[in-house]
């Protein structure tokens, strides 16, 4: 086996790249380099570190265990590399690609807007933005950042908090007509809930009052889903009653589609966080992206 200070680096951003994209054509395309050099770079640094780094399959590529190790102990230092030498040749500008993830009620409210405008900032660096209801693992995905919103999990991943919101007990006015309107936290209990399964609890609940009273309540409820968006079309088709962050509902409280109930009565606040992958080193892209996003949120 070669010693790993004799390797050529440039098979190592080959690597990333095959990573990052989940196949070798998509790498090819990134690189603007044949199908087949891709190829002969990731079998030379594979016979010199003695390991598989992918394991292959008729519709894509995923690291194995000794690739995504090697993926996030060196891939972060050679970009650090990478955007040294380009602040040092003058060019500080950000380049490459920016992989996003967030959920799906997330990017369409509050992360796609802000994504338009950090593009047109940075007219050199490619942004992709993928969404999805459900945790995504970043390093298997290629993902630089995540915008995640609520309570995060213990994780070996990173995160700065953006922001905080509100979350609020709806109904639609048809609803609360038909079941009536309930006049503290423990009528909940007999109502029709609606539960989000994405939450760590989604049937039981800790309210507060501005007297400084407390209680948990737990709810019943028949239909659950895994879906904000989903959760408020329910809501707004009269199916029940439930919570829903203040992003989520704004639209419909606003139109009159939906009605806040309790009022009086306060739900835990939740936090937005950027997750990134773990290492020493942020890119430079994914730190701009941090503060103008947290400028951003905050501005609203």
């Amino acid at each position: 086996m070669a010693a790993p200070g004799k390797m050529d680096l440039n098979d190592l951003l080959v690597f990333a790249a095959v990573a990052e994209t989940g196949g070798f054509t998509a790498a090819a395309d990134q690189l603007g380099v044949a199908k087949a050099k891709v190829s002969l770079a990731v079998s030379r640094l594979e016979a010199q570190l003695g390991v598989s780094l992918f394991s292959r399959t008729t519709r894509r590529v995923v690291l194995t265990d000794a690739g995504q190790a090697l993926y996030a102990q060196c891939v972060p230092l050679l970009r650090a590399v990478q955007e040294s030498l380009a602040q040092i040749g003058g060019n500080a500008a950000l380049r490459g690609t920016l992989r996003i993830t967030a959920s799906v009620d997330h990017a369409v409210q509050s992360l796609a807007p802000a994504v338009a405008q950090f593009a047109r900032l940075h007219p050199g660096l490619q942004i992709e933005l993928r969404t999805s209801d459900h945790v995504v693992d970043l390093v298997k995905e290629g993902l630089d950042l995540a915008i995640r919103a609520g309570w995060l999990r213990d994780s070996t991943l990173r995160a700065t908090r953006l922001g905080e919101f509100d979350q609020y007990v709806v109904a639609s006015p048809a609803y609360l007509a038909r079941a009536g309107c309930p006049a503290q936290p423990e009528d909940l209990a007999q109502h029709d809930w609606l539960a989000l399964t994405l939450l760590p609890t989604p049937l039981t609940w800790k309210f507060s009052s501005a007297a400084g009273h407390t209680c948990t309540v737990r709810m019943n409820a028949r239909l659950r889903t895994d879906s904000a968006a989903t959760l408020r079309a329910l809501l707004q088709s009269g199916a029940g009653i439930s919570a829903l962050d203040q992003f989520s509902g704004a639209e419909a409280l606003r139109t009159g589609q939906l009605v806040r109930v309790l009022p009086e009565w306060s739900l835990p606040q939740g936090g937005v966080y950027a997750v990134y992958p773990p290492g020493r080193h942020v890119p430079a892209k994914v730190r701009a992206f941090i503060d103008f996003y947290s400028a951003f949120l905050g501005s609203r």
